[in-house]
């Protein structure tokens, strides 16, 4: 059975982390209009049961999902996220990095590892490990998942550790993928603007890790 949704988002007024809660609250004040609170989960609208993909980022960027509501909405990272779903069919519609911009999920999901914005986009150990007790029911909120995406390392170390694995059996890198109770776990750089300018991470690159969970999802070799 899927989890109730309600059990695996935070409140909008989550204290859990005292830091991210202060962080959050100063930006309330200086940008009221803003969404400036826990991003939720954003998934497939025909319902959890045709969630089969789903993406675990870092955090939400502090003028991309802190501010429209909607994980990866409203910076670069969105930009190259959402036209590769698109590609791959896991998207459909025009992505306009707002969140009525009519985009739709298909077969997928879009989380983060850590709900919350953090300053200078770094949360630390103890917000990671605190959060992961919404991770870890969002992965068993879809009861067809098949494929998880992780993001970058921290996404897919706490990934990891929110299936009950141990990372030193399951490392991150880039393109690899490991197989924990039944789901395919691909992992891939992050798609920040930062790595793609230094070329750490090309568009091929990330467009590569797709084609593999494509191709896994209809039946062929990863």
């Amino acid at each position: 059975m899927p989890e109730n949704t309600a059990k695996v988002e935070p409140a909008r007024d989550c204290p859990l982390c005292p830091r991210l809660h202060g962080f959050i609250a100063a930006w309330r004040e200086r940008e009221p209009t803003w969404f400036n609170a826990p991003v939720p989960t954003w998934a497939d609208a025909r319902g959890d049961d045709h969630v089969s993909l789903l993406v675990v980022g870092l955090a939400p960027g502090l003028r991309g999902a802190n501010r429209t509501g909607r994980p990866f909405t409203g910076d670069y990272a969105g930009d190259l996220l959402y036209r590769t779903l698109g590609e791959f069919g896991f998207a459909r519609g025009t992505f306009a990095a707002r969140p009525d911009d009519g985009l739709q999920l298909v077969g997928a999901a879009v989380t983060n590892a850590v709900r919350c914005v953090p300053p200078e986009n770094k949360p630390v150990g103890a917000e990671i490990n605190t959060c992961r007790a919404f991770l870890a029911p969002t992965l068993r909120r879809f009861p067809n998942l098949r494929t998880i995406v992780t993001l970058g390392t921290i996404a897919h170390q706490s990934t990891v550790r929110a299936l009950g694995a141990r990372v030193q059996a399951h490392p991150f890198g880039h393109g690899a993928c490991s197989e924990i109770d039944g789901l395919s776990i691909f992992s891939s750089y992050h798609c920040s603007r930062y790595n793609t300018n230094t070329g750490r991470l090309t568009e091929e690159m990330f467009r590569s890790v797709f084609a593999a969970v494509r191709t896994h999802l209809d039946g062929g070799a990863a």
